[in-house]
């Protein structure tokens, strides 16, 4: 590998501010901030607007979507592919003539 063109890869702390939640894992991300960890070490921080332990999906307080609603506002709103018109027979009856 070439020397100086690589990111420093270190060990940071993540910490999600709406849960309360952190955890230590390996980034290249830069950061100012530090934050003393269970094992008495200083780490980088980087705060979290979001993370696993509050998205709603891994939480299972996610909205389910009702989506034969959707379809059925669809077709009172633009009709339905049944309800359109055929288009007039005009070349057919320029062809008897």
């Amino acid at each position: 590998m070439k020397k100086g063109i690589h990111p420093e890869y270190r060990e940071v702390v993540f910490q999600d501010q709406d849960a309360d939640f952190a955890f230590l894992t390996r980034s290249t991300i830069k950061t100012s901030e530090t934050i003393s960890w269970e094992d008495g070490n200083d780490y980088p921080l980087v705060k979290l607007d979001i993370s696993s332990a509050s998205h709603p999906f891994f939480t299972g307080k996610q909205k389910l979507v009702d989506s034969t609603g959707r379809v059925e506002r669809f077709k009172q709103r633009y009709g339905s592919t049944s309800t359109r018109q055929e288009p007039k027979q005009e070349a057919s009856s320029q062809e008897e003539e």
